[in-house]
């Protein structure tokens, strides 16, 4: 076998040097040299190199088969269904999340899913520790007990050395910031060690089919650790959020090589673990004795699923200086906007007062129908006249005050009218577009926001010659 040695090399222009400097000294980069293994190309990996490829062909698109990927259940159908139905052999998947968040409680309870041998490398706890974390969720006295094997590891090659001699269903990893390659001086969780970790992780998976999951830490703005060619390498990245101290949990997928990336997994942390929540469409919804002024009620769209989430505004006159805009689980460059297309538009001036705005239950919201809803509760908050609790509203608001649909209507307002929602104040159909099914509510359609402040809260005047909102239903 050719002896492994490590070089320093320049990620923006390759030039290797022995060892690290501050800057390259062939393109003039600062801080781009990282430690990487370099082997030699004995003849013999070359002949075995030139076998492999030989006979590759380019074929046409049309002529190849389609194989059908297997898939192994882990028993949570809320994982399952944000993988794509479950995890398929030879995988590489990375799960990241804040500390304390549940990520190696949740990959514990899908290794107990598996029903079949799992190999649980951990670099970062003790195999008591693990043995601990599974009696609360009582897995000792399963049949997990005996089928997930514990290995106290960080070396990558004894956990694929353990790996290949147990031949587990799964393997996982946590965390690939603790993994080292002893050919690499490199500190754990260093470039060059997450990079040379992953790569040789997910060869062991693509050579022996195994699928294996890596832990990964965030950086204090949200993101993975680790150099971004970490992502690449692997199949699917899946996120664990949500706020620490709060029950809710949500499991989503940026990056899935065998799935959609828009579905979305909703969990309760208890004190068992992460319990599967029964109805993820109102999971979100806080509960209130009465209409509160700055509470909206929007049906978004994740994935396939429909979920209520409660849109929260509190509008307050500024005691000085420049007025504050916070937003929390909505985009705060969105928010802005809102508020500029209100005063401009809709006259609700709220250049002189500080905005914050708020998802209940910790859940973060990117679709721009939540436009809407969002500013109506500005303007509900500043009129401190409350939106009717039965009511639910969603749509897109442009720079001119219009308001355009959002896709997925028909199914967002069955959900609604399901969990008892009565009115529904959607934007008004452009020509062509078919109607709405009967949803079992009352819809009123309006064409501007203005219009939709008026049906929302009530009044009754209007304004600039604009039409009263028709109803229909």
């Amino acid at each position: 076998m050719a002896k492994a040695t490590s070089r320093f090399v320049c990620q923006a222009c390759g030039e290797a040097f022995l060892r690290w400097e501050g800057q390259c000294r062939n393109c003039g980069e600062w801080n781009s040299l990282v430690e990487t293994v370099v082997r030699a190309k004995t003849p013999a990996a070359r002949n075995v190199r030139r076998a492999l490829t030989a006979g590759a062909d380019p074929v046409p698109l049309a002529s190849i088969g389609v194989a059908d990927v297997p898939r192994a259940a882990t028993g949570i159908a809320e994982l399952d269904r944000v993988l794509g139905g479950g995890i398929v052999p030879g995988s590489l998947i990375l799960v990241g999340g804040e500390p304390g968040i549940g990520k190696s409680t949740l990959l514990l309870q899908a290794a107990a899913g598996m029903g079949g041998p799992v190999l649980y490398a951990t670099g970062e706890e003790s195999a008591a520790q693990v043995r601990l974390r599974a009696g609360r969720l009582g897995l000792l006295d399963t049949s997990a007990g005996t089928a997930i094997e514990v290995l106290a590891e960080r070396d990558v090659g004894s956990i694929i050395e353990a790996a290949r001699a147990a031949r587990p269903a799964l393997l996982v990893v946590d965390s690939i910031q603790t993994a080292v390659v002893d050919e690499l001086e490199g500190a754990a969780g260093s470039v060059g060690q997450v990079r040379e970790s992953t790569v040789r992780l997910m060869e062991f998976a693509k050579g022996e089919s195994v699928a294996v999951v890596l832990v990964g830490h965030v950086t204090k703005d949200g993101s993975i650790a680790g150099p971004k060619t970490m992502e690449h390498l692997v199949d699917a990245v899946i996120a664990l959020e949500g706020e620490r101290f709060a029950a809710l949990r949500l499991v989503r997928a940026s990056k899935n090589r065998f799935g959609s990336t828009d579905e979305v997994g909703v969990f309760e942390m208890a004190g068992s673990g992460l319990r599967e929540v029964a109805d993820p469409a109102r999971a979100f919804l806080a509960d209130h004795a009465a209409a509160a002024p700055g509470s909206v009620v929007a049906p978004t769209m994740e994935g396939s699923r429909p979920l209520l989430v409660e849109v929260q505004a509190l509008v307050s006159p500024a005691g000085y200086g420049t007025p504050a805009r916070k937003a929390s689980g909505v985009d705060p460059n969105r928010l802005g906007l809102l508020v500029a297309v209100l005063g401009r538009r809709a006259g609700i001036g709220l250049g002189s007062h500080d905005v914050y705005a708020n998802l209940a239950g910790g859940l973060s919201v990117a679709e721009p129908g939540l436009d809407l809803p969002l500013a109506l509760a500005l303007a509900s908050s500043l009129r401190d006249r409350p939106v009717a609790s039965d009511t639910v509203t969603i749509g897109e608001v442009g720079l001119l005050g219009e308001l355009r649909a959002v896709p997925g209507l028909d199914r967002r307002l069955r959900e609604a009218a399901r969990l008892g929602f009565r009115t529904a104040i959607v934007p008004r159909p452009t020509r062509g577009t078919p109607p709405l099914e009967d949803p079992g509510m009352r819809i009123v359609e309006v064409a501007t926001l203005r219009e939709a402040i008026d049906a929302g809260l009530g009044d009754v005047e209007r304004h600039r010659g604009e039409a009263v909102p028709a109803m229909l239903g």
